[in-house]
C-alpha cells in the first residue's frame, strides 16, 4: 500500500461523519474471540437503561472495542497490508466506532442515583411551594429591598 493510500484511509476513518449510515458489523473478532457485535448492541440498546448486572459486561465490551480499534488503526498506519486489507480494516474501524457510539449513548445506568436526584428535585419544589403558600418567600424579597 502506498503512503498516500494509508493517509486517505486514516482520514476517512477519522472524519467526523464517518459513522453516519455505517452498519455495525454482525460479527467481529476482538482479541482472538468472535463476538456477535450487532446482536449485542441491539440487545443492549433495546432496553431503556443498562441493568445493574449488565453494566460490567457493557463497560468491558466498550474497553475491548476501543482497544481493538486502536490495534486496527495501527495496522493501517504501519502494517504491511494490501489496499484491500486496508479498506477492510478501515470499514471495520468505522463499524466499531458506530457500535461504540451506540453503546455510549445509552440512558443513565445508575437508577439509584437518578432516583435520589429526582427525590431531591421534588423536595426542592415542595419546599418552594410551601414557602410561597406561607408567604415566606415574599418577606425575604422585601428584606432584600425588592
Amino acid at each position: 500500500m502506498q503512503p498516500y493510500e494509508r493517509k486517505q484511509l486514516l482520514e476517512r476513518v477519522e472524519r467526523e461523519g464517518a459513522t453516519v449510515g455505517a452498519d455495525i458489523p454482525e460479527t467481529i473478532t476482538v482479541q482472538g474471540e468472535a463476538i456477535d457485535l450487532q446482536q449485542f448492541v441491539f440487545e443492549i440498546k433495546r432496553r431503556e437503561t443498562v441493568p445493574r448486572g449488565e453494566r460490567d459486561r457493557v463497560e468491558q465490551a466498550k474497553r475491548n472495542l476501543r482497544r481493538e480499534r486502536i490495534e486496527r488503526l495501527e495496522r493501517i498506519e504501519e502494517g504491511a497490508i494490501s489496499r484491500e486489507e486496508g479498506e477492510e480494516l478501515a470499514q471495520s474501524v468505522i463499524g466499531i466506532d458506530r457500535a461504540l457510539n451506540a453503546l455510549e449513548s445509552l440512558g443513565p445506568t445508575d437508577l439509584e442515583r437518578e432516583q435520589q436526584a429526582q427525590q431531591a428535585a421534588d423536595t426542592k419544589r415542595w419546599m418552594s411551594f410551601l414557602k410561597k403558600a406561607l408567604g415566606q418567600e415574599d418577606e425575604g424579597a422585601a428584606r432584600r429591598g425588592r
